[in-house]
């Protein structure tokens, strides 16, 4: 890997091209590299995982309006398939009914470091753009070991959240990049289409604070969607604002730590194999990746509590960005809200805690449900808790030694009769070190308990056989699931939009 400085240039300096971010991004995915054995295995997994989410989320309201909105866009040559039903559609569309779909339940792969990401919402857009084109698996997995390559690196050199700034910001340009490499474009085409994948999917991180709405799941989603746009634009020759991160009114100056400022962001050499995805986790549990193994330190720890009512107080000792994001530090008094949204609940460590610990599980559905979190004695217990930074957990949520880097949290449960119990957890049952590291089989068992009584056994195996034979497949429409017509029919009524 190459470290690159990255800083603000005034208008007026000496800043050739070939030195810009986005160029350089640019050569790493026009890199003819082939893909290696252990990438191309977790590419396979993490389109089995994302397949999961979309069976658990398809008859949600937001994936219902996203998959409509992509109906109303049909094509008769070409296009790409939309989760759930038949037919062919525009490309950019299919790309945010389908990333909406995978992100609705907060379900998939992860990555965290300066900044955080799903780096799994890169497969929606570049499968859409793969099959819109018609090209070849082989072709679809170099794409995708890109698309998470760039975000994985951005992710580790630049941080968003800092300054309010959506982490979809790093998403537009490593989907940008990976449909690049999909199609074989050259430097220029992609350094253009980088540039305005990442101008036009800036946003603040408002959409993940205080009352959170749908537009959670639909934010990717829809920056897939803006970079397939970008890509599409910039094959016909249109240019990009530049240099897009660099330029003195650009995003470094004004959107992230000012024209001052330098960072350092990582890069595969030329020749240099794309390996990203090997530093990404997927999820066991449907919550925010911090709240992973806080779940089952929870489910470890409530053999040791006989009466949950004697409970005088719950405290999260965790790392600065789980204690200001999901926990208490955020200020956020949604987060304590029985009546407050899924996707607010979702964010609140303190929630998933007290859910987790009565209950001994998590359920994508049953721990959400208005009723569980309405529960007098939950409501209680829940209140009960509260987060803090503990220095350590902070370091370890930053260490660049996989062996060290941790998400976890030391919970003190101190009953009303003075007993302290406490216990911590570093990383999640499921993590490459954790009690149960997830492989094949654990992401095809996943796959199969969410797709349960929505997508046909038949289909379940028609589907894993495809995915499974992704090097080979040529047509990669073969990786869409449909669903019966009497599952489609339990999907929400929608009222009418303008398209």
């Amino acid at each position: 890997m190459i470290d690159h400085k990255v800083r603000t240039h005034r208008s007026a300096e000496d800043f050739p091209y070939e030195e810009h971010l986005a160029y350089k991004i640019a050569k790493v995915a026009a890199d003819p590299v082939e893909v290696p054995a252990d990438t191309e295995d977790m590419i396979i997994n993490r389109i089995i995982d994302n397949a999961s989410v979309s069976a658990a989320s398809v008859l949600r309201r937001p994936v219902t309006v996203a998959r409509r909105q992509a109906e109303a866009h049909p094509v008769s040559a070409g296009g790409a398939a939309v989760f759930g039903i038949p037919g062919s559609f525009s490309a950019e569309w299919a790309a945010l009914a389908n990333g909406t779909a995978v992100r609705e339940l907060d379900f998939h792969d992860t990555f965290l470091a300066a900044e955080y990401s799903h780096p799994g919402d890169n497969i929606p857009a570049i499968l859409a753009a793969a099959q819109h084109r018609g090209s070849t698996g082989r072709d679809l997995i170099r794409g995708l070991a890109t698309g998470y390559e760039i975000q994985v690196d951005l992710v580790r050199g630049m941080c968003l959240h800092a300054h309010k700034i959506d982490h979809v910001a790093h998403l537009g340009p490593s989907v940008a990049a990976g449909i690049g490499t999909l199609l074989h474009l050259d430097v220029d085409t992609i350094y253009q289409a980088i540039g305005q994948a990442l101008h036009t999917t800036t946003a603040t991180r408002q959409s993940r604070k205080g009352l959170i709405s749908s537009w959670k799941a639909f934010a990717p989603a829809f920056a897939g969607k803006m970079a397939i746009e970008a890509v599409d634009r910039a094959m016909r020759g249109e240019g990009a604002p530049a240099p897009i991160w660099e330029g003195e009114d650009g995003f470094i100056a004004w959107m992230l730590a000012g024209p001052d400022h330098e960072y350092t962001i990582p890069l595969p050499a030329e020749g240099e194999e794309k390996r990203a995805i090997l530093a990404t986790f997927t999820k066991e549990h449907s919550a925010e990746y911090q709240s992973q193994a806080p779940i089952d330190l929870a489910r470890r720890m409530r053999d040791r509590i006989e009466d949950f009512s004697q409970i005088e107080s719950i405290v999260l000792h965790t790392s600065h960005h789980t204690h200001y994001v999901i926990g208490t530090g955020s200020n956020d008094p949604q987060k304590f809200d029985p009546d407050a949204s899924r996707e607010t609940l979702d964010h609140s460590i303190m929630y998933i805690f007290a859910v987790a610990l009565e209950d001994g599980e998590w359920h994508h559905e049953r721990s959400y449900a208005p009723e569980r979190a309405h529960r007098p004695e939950t409501i209680e217990l829940w209140r009960k808790i509260s987060t803090v930074e503990d220095p350590e957990w902070t370091r370890r949520y930053h260490s660049d030694d996989p062996n060290e880097k941790a998400f976890g949290a030391r919970a003190v449960i101190t009953l009303k009769d003075g007993t302290v119990i406490e216990d911590e957890l570093a990383v999640a049952d499921a993590h490459p070190l954790g009690a149960r590291p997830f492989a094949r089989e654990q992401y095809i068992q996943k796959f199969r308990t969410l797709a349960e009584g929505v997508v046909s056994e038949s289909e379940q195996n028609r589907f894993l056989d495809a995915v499974q034979s992704l090097p080979n497949l040529d047509d990669l429409r073969q990786l869409n699931i449909e669903l019966d017509e009497d599952v489609l029919a339990q999907a929400p009524e929608t009222p009418e939009g303008l398209l």
